[in-house]
């Protein structure tokens, strides 16, 4: 963007419209004001899972996520403009992969519970599907790169991985499993194995 926010209350929304980084303006409920709403909640979100403890890489990773994402975000709201490139995606299946290998397999649906921090990254993931929704709402309307939605895609995957790690990072002293759906599948299974 060429200006930054040197005032806040530019009162130019009041219409019910609002700038995009190309210096258009559109209805504060346009496709893409959603879009970017939805990745602004998501960065917010992973902000107060930053408040939380937790395990260095895991912190340094989130760090970079936030970053990613208002590039995300910049590119949203200029029209034709590409800001987050293919290696973020790229990094985030890196990150996955290597979080992944360090988990057991799951027995059963999980529920998104567990630790503080396990819980607020099962928010993020939420939060991350409503984004990637969004931006493929709005690239049936208007063209748009494909890695903001593989991104989004890729990401939410990364917090359920990460929400699994944090439940087992015991850093608050509450660490150990998954919680685990009460199905009856999973009842069997255990009733079979006792």
């Amino acid at each position: 963007m060429a200006n930054r926010l040197s005032q806040i209350a530019t009162r130019t929304g009041d219409d019910g419209t609002t700038g995009l980084g190309d210096g258009s303006r559109v209805p504060k409920d346009h496709l893409r004001i959603q879009a970017i709403g939805d990745v602004d909640e998501l960065n917010s979100n992973l902000g107060v899972l930053l408040a939380e403890p937790l395990p260095g890489g895991v912190r340094e990773l989130l760090v970079t996520i936030q970053h990613e994402l208002f590039n995300l975000g910049g590119e949203l709201s200029m029209p034709g403009y590409e800001l987050l490139k293919m290696d973020a995606v790229l990094r985030l299946d890196e990150a996955l992969a290597e979080h992944n290998a360090e988990l057991p397999r799951l027995k059963e649906f999980i529920l998104p519970a567990g630790t503080r921090s396990a819980a607020i990254a099962h928010v993020c993931r939420t939060v991350a599907r409503r984004a990637e929704r969004a931006v493929i709402t709005l690239a049936q309307a208007k063209t748009i790169n494909a890695a903001p939605r593989q991104y989004l895609n890729r990401l939410s995957d990364l917090l359920f991985v990460l929400s699994r790690v944090l439940n087992r990072a015991n850093l608050d002293g509450l660490g150990g499993d998954d919680v685990y759906w009460n199905s009856e599948r999973l009842k069997r299974q255990e009733a079979d194995e006792s």
